[in-house]
């Protein structure tokens, strides 16, 4: 191409291949370089040997060039109107990013894919910048903007890796916190300005641009739980998790907390009620608060807001010296299509479908990523271990599952596209969770992943290797279903539905389950978990503290959302915080808002002490009906077991308001029971009635077990009781 027909190219944004032009170039048997500064009224090249060269304005456009006698290394001196510059030439440089990086993200995983694209600060040939990388197969040009450049789309353009369709550009003199965006020419036209997908720090929202990342390396004091996490996480070990939103967990003065305030405020709170883990709503970079989250657009940085990575560094650090894991929720089901985001980010369907009837979310009005790209999977997988890297997070839920795993999910017939097999199943979604699933556990083999799945897909935390999708734990959405239902009736009405209540034990050892009383429970017109509890104020407070120990009791993990824990009469807000004043000093109920309090971390202390509650989660020995058919008394006991010497518990349910005496329950072992927690205690708010702290067994065969205990049950209550030492008799 003619130097005049390039050089016009450069003036109207059109060149794809910057480089063919720009720099130094040996033509003709001569050396010529060319620099495009539009607007600049002088370009002078300084010669490390310290000559200058003043380069020839060519035409009107911008172009600017000189003939040199031999090669040299040189920096640029540009005059603009507004003084001068001095800085190197991006297009001195070549190509800057490895092949087998190139290669590895091309074929769908690489592990470290937020240290080889987007913005990296670094020193190449002894010159500070940053060099920038994003993947744009389809474009025409990209070009690296901000206000370095005016935001100038004509003044940086990118140098395309073919092999990846990756474009490249080092801009030397950048430094860490620069404001970046990508102007993309698509096949169709210029673009709406795109933030980086793999920009590691973002601009706090409204504002969207992509920041070059600034944070040094972190001096993490966790070694000691980073080498015992797996053991705390396994499936044998007592979790107890609180979940919160970060933003709305408190707001002194009607704002959120940054990190460094949370760990001071909300880590001592979690301590202090006994909780082994917290999980956090989405942290990742969103462009809108009333999404919790849930619509990301930044899969590797942070949530402006709530500070920087460096902060959230800290707080991970602060939370682990406190024994407290940390799991956030990780959000590859959907995007938003925000103009700046991943919507035909290169002006074609990149990261989603082209057809809506596979790549737009009806339900949520957003767009689904295509699972069947490499670069797609790449991407997805590579932020997720970016989270386990960077920020020592110790597991990620992975929300909205089945909306994944069905090609029909909430659509109606002639809306979806079947398989090639003519299905549902989404395979290349299937697929995508087995490699992720499978990456994390290879890469980080302590951390944990957990399915949001709401559906009875098989073999969810089953090993991908015996043909599962290979997650850690699934939440059971069907026994938060069944229950919470149960619980919402009238107790006179409850005999009528007593299998509510029993029915998650049917499957309950099918999957490693975690039982969920999250956020979605507590939102649009569901009501509070206090709430939903019938009677008047003392018998919704009664229910509730039943329901949690029956919780607690029951095989499964514990996820309790923030607020339930002080029984919240509000539905959840995002823009309000926890109902904190109701447990402040003349607050109406505070008693019973304190008891509930204190009986959620006996609870989680039960469960940490007691291996009966948590060694055989996940299996059927750990396990036993004694009483699951007394419909007419709404009475529910089982036992727990713990394996090896761990003495089995007793627990014994009560779901109406009328206290029974003399109830039998049948027992596996002779001698003292002692009653290790009652929810009607008047610690908690309760009416005391109980059985004085232990009950002795008696010689009487009962519910097929050897002996029985006469038990007071107390209404509306839970009961635990532990076996004596020794063994139980055959």
């Amino acid at each position: 191409m003619p130097t005049s027909e390039a050089a016009a190219a450069l003036a109207q944004g059109r060149c794809g291949d910057p480089f063919a032009l720009l720099g130094l170039h040996a033509e003709d048997g001569r050396w010529v370089l060319r620099s495009f500064q539009p607007g600049a009224q002088r370009v002078y090249a300084q010669a490390d040997d310290g000559g200058e060269i003043a380069l020839r304005r060519c035409g009107d456009d911008g172009l600017f060039v000189a003939r040199l006698a031999r090669p040299c290394r040189y920096t640029l001196r540009i005059v603009w109107p507004q003084g001068e510059q001095h800085t190197a030439d991006p297009y001195a440089f070549g190509p800057l990013l490895d092949a087998a990086d190139l290669r590895a993200f091309a074929d769908g995983l690489h592990p470290q894919l937020g240290r080889v694209l987007g913005a990296q600060a670094m020193r190449i040939d002894s010159v500070d910048g940053v060099r920038f990388a994003v993947w744009a197969p389809n474009a025409r040009r990209v070009s690296v903007v901000g206000d370095f450049n005016g935001w100038d789309g004509r003044r940086h353009p990118m140098r395309l890796r073919v092999e990846a369709g990756v474009w490249e550009l080092f801009v030397p003199g950048l430094a860490p916190g620069t404001v970046y965006k990508y102007e993309v020419l698509g096949p169709h036209g210029l673009l709406p300005l795109k933030a980086d997908p793999v920009a590691l720090r973002c601009e706090v929202p409204p504002r969207n641009a992509s920041v070059v990342d600034d944070t040094p390396p972190f001096a993490w004091t966790d070694a000691a739980w980073m080498e015992q996490r797996a053991r705390r996480q396994a499936v044998d070990a007592p979790l107890s998790i609180y979940e919160l939103h970060a933003s709305s967990w408190s707001r002194p003065d009607g704002r959120s907390l940054r990190w460094d305030e949370l760990a001071t405020r909300l880590l001592p709170h979690v301590r202090a009620l006994g909780f082994t883990h917290i999980e956090l709503l989405p942290v990742s970079a969103h462009p809108f608060g009333g999404s919790w989250g849930y619509q990301p657009l930044g899969l590797y940085a942070p949530h402006a807001p709530l500070g920087t990575p460096a902060e959230l560094q800290a707080f991970v650090d602060a939370c682990h010296a406190q024994q407290i894991g940390v799991i956030v929720d990780w959000v590859p089901a959907h995007f938003p299509s925000d103009a700046h985001g991943l919507a035909h980010f290169d002006g074609t369907a990149l990261y989603e479908h082209a057809d809506p009837r596979e790549g737009f979310h009806q339900d949520w009005n957003t767009l689904i990523y295509n699972f069947g790209r490499r670069e797609v999977c790449a991407y997805l997988i590579g932020s997720a271990l970016h989270w386990l890297e960077q920020f020592h997070i110790d597991g990620l839920r992975v929300d909205a599952v089945a909306s994944m795993l069905y090609r029909d999910y909430s659509r109606r017939d002639g809306e979806w596209v079947p398989n090639h097999l003519g299905g549902r199943e989404n395979f290349e979604a299937i697929a995508f969770l087995r490699r992720f699933n499978e990456a994390v556990h290879a890469h980080y083999p302590g951390a944990i992943t957990i399915a949001e799945e709401s559906t009875a897909w098989p073999g969810v935390t089953r090993a991908v290797a015996d043909g599962g999708l290979g997650f850690s734990y699934k939440w059971n959405m069907g026994w938060m279903n069944d229950t919470l239902r149960y619980m919402a009736r009238d107790p006179i009405h409850r005999s009528y539905a007593h299998d509510d209540l029993s029915f998650g034990l049917v499957y309950a050892f099918s999957e490693n389950f975690i039982l969920p009383l999250s956020h979605d429970e507590v939102v649009h017109g569901k009501r509070s978990l206090i709430g939903r509890m019938p009677g008047d104020d003392w018998q919704r407070h009664a229910n509730l503290r039943a329901y949690y120990a029956f919780m607690w009791a029951h095989p499964g993990k514990k996820l309790l959302f923030m607020g339930g824990e002080l029984a919240q009469e509000r539905e959840w807000n995002h823009d309000g915080e926890i109902e904190w004043e109701a447990l402040r000093d003349g607050a109406a109920g505070v008693e019973r808002h304190a008891g509930v309090l204190r009986l959620v971390g006996d609870l989680n202390r039960l469960l940490r002490s007691e291996p009966a509650l948590h060694a055989l989660d996940a299996q059927p020995e750990g396990f036993c009906w004694v009483v699951g058919d007394d419909r007419a008394q709404s009475v529910y006991a089982f036992l727990r077991h713990g394996g090896g010497t761990a003495p089995p518990l007793l627990v014994v349910c009560n779901f109406t308001p009328v206290a029974r005496h003399d109830y039998r329950v049948g027992v596996s072992r002779a001698g003292t029971w002692t009653e290790l927690l009652n929810s009607d205690a008047h610690d908690y708010g309760g009416s005391g009635v109980g059985n004085g702290g232990a009950v002795r067994t008696r010689p009487h065969a009962s519910h097929g077990q050897p002996q029985s205990l006469q038990l007071t049950l107390p209404p509306l209550a839970t009961l635990i009781l532990r076996a004596p030492e020794g063994h139980d008799d055959d």
